[in-house]
């Protein structure tokens, strides 16, 4: 099933939601319309149990070019109060989020592509901060989000020269987990999805929490607190059929509970 607003592609395929940024005359950036289309859709994604991952990309043959500054000159906003800018960069989705990239995904596009779990991109993409090459300064996340991933010199390399840099450069510094043929983004990251969603919703879930919060932790800490989040997965149902399924033989049949 496929919905469709000015801005914002929505089709479900089984238990993943693909969200298609629909603004290709401008490169997919964002603007205040778009922004409040993706938080609104990924609210719906979070609450819904039927949905267990989703897959962002753009319509086009580009990812998205981040913020759209005619917009922005004209006094638009590309942040939403409950999710902040581009309806994700703060307080992106409980459930897992996979980026399918084609074309490019620069400044803000690679800040929003840093947003999610996983990143699959094509031979063909480019990738990079390149802010200071107008004068801006990568806010969105990047110079924070960046260095959590990659090491420290090539991050400095990235923001401070503003270059751009190709899909195999970034899959050698393991920030994207794939590379496949232009044309094929989309199809990859669905795959990719599909496997996470054969597994234990709540599961997943936690795990994504605990790895996400993980680099606040001390590792006292994280004895401590991966319980709390781990807790409601393995006191659920799923993880009593788990163990069942595995002793009967049988493919799990997860109920979320």
């Amino acid at each position: 099933m496929t919905q469709q607003t000015s801005c914002l592609l929505t089709e479900t395929r089984g238990q993943v939601l693909v969200l298609t940024l629909n603004r290709p005359e401008a490169k997919n950036a964002f603007n205040a319309e778009l922004s409040v289309a993706l938080s609104d859709a990924l609210d719906r994604f979070d609450e819904d149990p039927a949905l267990r991952v989703a897959v962002l990309t753009g319509a086009g043959g580009s990812f998205s070019a981040g913020m759209d500054l005619k917009a922005l000159l004209k006094g638009e906003q590309s942040a939403t109060a409950k999710r902040g800018g581009f309806g994700i960069m703060t307080r992106p989705p409980e459930k897992p989020i996979i980026a399918a990239i084609e074309g490019y995904a620069v400044a803000g596009g690679m800040e929003l592509a840093l947003c999610c779990d996983l990143i699959v991109a094509t031979e063909a993409s480019k990738h990079g901060l390149p802010e200071v090459k107008r004068g801006l300064v990568a806010v969105g996340g990047g110079l924070f989000r960046l260095p959590a991933r990659v090491p420290y010199h090539v991050v400095m390399e990235l923001a401070l020269t503003g270059d751009l840099v190709p899909a195999q450069r970034m899959l050698e510094l393991g920030l994207i987990t794939r590379v496949v043929p232009p044309g094929h983004a989309l199809d990859a990251a669905v795959e990719l999805a599909e496997r996470i969603a054969a597994n234990a919703p709540l599961a997943v879930q936690a795990t994504k929490q605990i790895l996400r919060a993980a680099r606040a932790w001390t590792e006292e800490e994280a004895w401590t607190e991966q319980r709390k989040l781990a807790k409601p997965a393995l006191k659920s149902e799923d993880a009593k059929e788990g163990a069942r399924a595995f002793a009967e033989k049988r493919p799990p049949v997860w109920r979320g509970s």
